[in-house]
């Protein structure tokens, strides 16, 4: 990285001290001196703006584990000499005496056009990422061929459903299906409470939705995604729905674990309105079945459909030994 300092800029070297800080601290590894290197790099481009009246360069090279900083100016030139000055009192000439203690392999060098060169390794290392070199799965990726168009690309949507499904595939080969349905079903809570919000600000509802409401709540969001979610039965006791198409289409039956989503986003919005809901998945698509369907009990009945299912529970209320 490089940047131009411009001396006559009274704020140039405080918000180039701000820009590296932010810059190690999205790098360095926990037990980097980010601080220590701010203070270092501050006083080194302090020194040569102070004492070389004119332009300066700044140059960072963290190809290696720790970050070498050059300075660059056009000035008489110095020795390196990073001391205390004699007078206690004095307001100045610390800073390379701060700099050398705060750095490594602090170095002054001539150019041979005139200036000087100031260099120096910075106390902070940047973090090491694990390498993950996976050998290809043998089973059949997708995007599946007749996804591919007469260019040899695949399209956005089929690019991004793969994505998904792969991702789902790779985590449960891993970590198992528990750990793919519980990812899922996060990812689920947090997209239908998204949902939720919108179709309530759209049509200014502030009070519990009905369960007319929140079958049509389904639909709409499942539709928006290309599902084919239809309502059998909606009432104060349960919501029956039936599904034609599924968003991930025959992907889905690479990863049923992706079904957990329907059930979170579906759970997750019928207990905050109902106090408390069951998701039983009695068919699905990703399992072979011709099509799907979604049995959403309401107040969170018991009873052998809630153990089969996933439950939901309510929004805690003030005063509940939870709070």
């Amino acid at each position: 990285m490089d940047w131009y300092l411009d001396a006559s800029d009274s704020s140039a070297v405080t918000l180039l001290r701000r820009e590296l800080r932010d810059y190690l601290g999205r790098h360095a590894d926990r037990d980097s001196d980010v601080d220590g290197a701010e203070v270092a790099f501050s006083e080194l481009v302090t020194n040569a703006v102070r004492h070389a009246p004119g332009p300066a360069w700044v140059h960072l090279d963290w190809s290696d584990r720790q970050p070498l900083v050059e300075v660059h100016d056009l000035g008489p030139g110095f020795e390196l000499r990073p001391s205390l000055p004699d007078d206690p009192f004095a307001t100045g000439g610390r800073g390379l005496f701060i700099a050398s203690n705060l750095t490594d392999e602090l170095k002054v060098a001539s150019k041979t056009a005139g200036g000087s060169k100031v260099t120096a390794k910075l106390p902070v290392s940047r973090a090491v990422e694990r390498s993950h070199d996976p050998p290809r799965s043998l089973t059949p990726s997708l995007p599946t061929p007749a996804e591919v168009d007469a260019e040899g690309s695949f399209g956005k949507e089929s690019f991004l459903v793969a994505l998904v499904v792969e991702m789902a595939r790779s985590a449960e080969a891993q970590e198992g299906p528990d750990a793919v349905e519980a990812l899922v079903a996060q990812v689920g809570a947090n997209i239908g409470g998204r949902m939720e919000e919108e179709y309530r600000r759209a049509r200014d509802l502030v009070d519990d939705l009905e369960p007319d409401q929140i079958a049509d709540l389904y639909v709409r969001l499942k539709a928006a995604i290309n599902g084919d979610f239809y309502v059998i039965e909606a009432n104060a006791e349960r919501i029956v729905l039936g599904n034609r198409a599924c968003p991930f289409g025959e992907a889905v039956k690479q990863a049923p674990g992706l079904c957990r989503m329907t059930s979170s986003v579906f759970g997750g919005i019928a207990a905050r309105n109902a106090g408390g809901a069951s998701v039983m998945l009695e068919e699905r698509i990703a399992v072979g079945d011709p099509e799907c369907r979604v049995v959403i009990r309401l107040s969170g009945a018991d009873g052998e459909e809630t153990e089969l299912g996933h439950s939901y529970a309510g929004p805690v209320q003030p005063g509940d030994p939870a709070t």
